[in-house]
């Protein structure tokens, strides 16, 4: 089978451990998107955020971001789907996460806004730690007033909000709360996290669109992802990857297995699938 497009998740399986690329794996990457490969990076991160690892490794294709609510061209600056929360919907999670004391995240593709005063100091550490190299567009919002006034304010542009958590019992409640909403998508993409975008958002949606904007076919499409909200582009793809580190729960959705994101796991399947090389 000729592969035409590869869509690869970041956190947990394009990035290994230490949130780096490996030289190998970008060596591989480029000589995929060589051989006429669309290589489209696809997270739950926010554009900006998804830009910088897509342009890391070289490709010009585009950039599916915030698990699927945007999706745009790089080199023309053409937005080929954006899908925003709205402020009527943004405001009633900004209600929940205050009944529950939960400071939220919300952000635009191009703007990052956080109510957890560690935020900061994790991100400024990634900065010199050096596993981070690009500046983001970040905002701290110390209260729900100043809350109430961004979601106004960004309506047309807030796509994605999320929770990030240490201990899942402490959001027990708050978890099932959202699970009721059924106007909206609640995914993990980690341990610590929940996501939510509008209802019908996803990784496999977006994917789905660029297969019909470059007239391929499933079949012709291999995606790789590592947690639940990349479950939807693996079972839409002809060739669904699982990293070796994914939950049991994404392995048995997928057709393949590949080596986990320290093992470079993207690497290896691109050189097996693409490539036609064993090693």
């Amino acid at each position: 089978m000729a592969y035409k497009l590869i869509c690869i998740d970041v956190d947990g399986t394009l990035l290994n451990s230490k949130h780096r690329i490996t030289k190998r794996t970008k060596e591989i990457i480029l000589q995929a998107h060589q051989l006429g490969v669309h290589i489209v990076i696809s997270t739950g991160r926010m554009y900006t955020d998804a830009e910088y690892y897509s342009n890391l490794v070289g490709v010009k294709s585009p950039v599916i971001a915030s698990n699927g609510a945007f999706i745009k061209e790089k080199d023309n600056d053409k937005v080929i789907y954006k899908d925003v929360l709205g402020e009527k919907f943004s405001l009633e999670l900004l209600e929940i996460f205050r009944k529950h004391q939960i400071k939220p995240y919300f952000c635009t593709p191009h703007k990052f806004y956080y109510g957890n005063i560690m935020f900061k100091f994790f991100y400024l550490a990634t900065k010199i730690l050096g596993s981070r190299s690009n500046k983001l567009d970040v905002e701290y919002v110390f209260s729900w007033d100043r809350w109430q006034k961004i979601l106004q304010k960004e309506k047309n542009n807030i796509v994605k909000s999320e929770i990030i958590y240490r201990d899942a019992a402490l959001i027990y409640e708050l978890r099932n709360e959202l699970k009721k909403l059924t106007h909206l998508e609640i995914v993990d993409s980690s341990k610590h996290n929940i996501e939510i975008t509008r209802k019908g958002v996803s990784k496999g949606k977006a994917v789905a669109m660029l297969a019909s904007l470059y007239d391929i076919k499933r079949e012709e499409i291999i995606t790789i992802g590592d947690s639940e909200n990349d479950v939807s582009m693996i079972e839409y793809a002809g060739l669904g990857i699982a990293m070796g580190n994914a939950a049991d729960s994404v392995k048995q959705r997928a057709d393949y297995i590949t080596d986990s994101n320290d093992n470079e796991g993207v690497a290896n399947a691109i050189n097996k699938f693409i490539l036609g090389n064993k090693f």
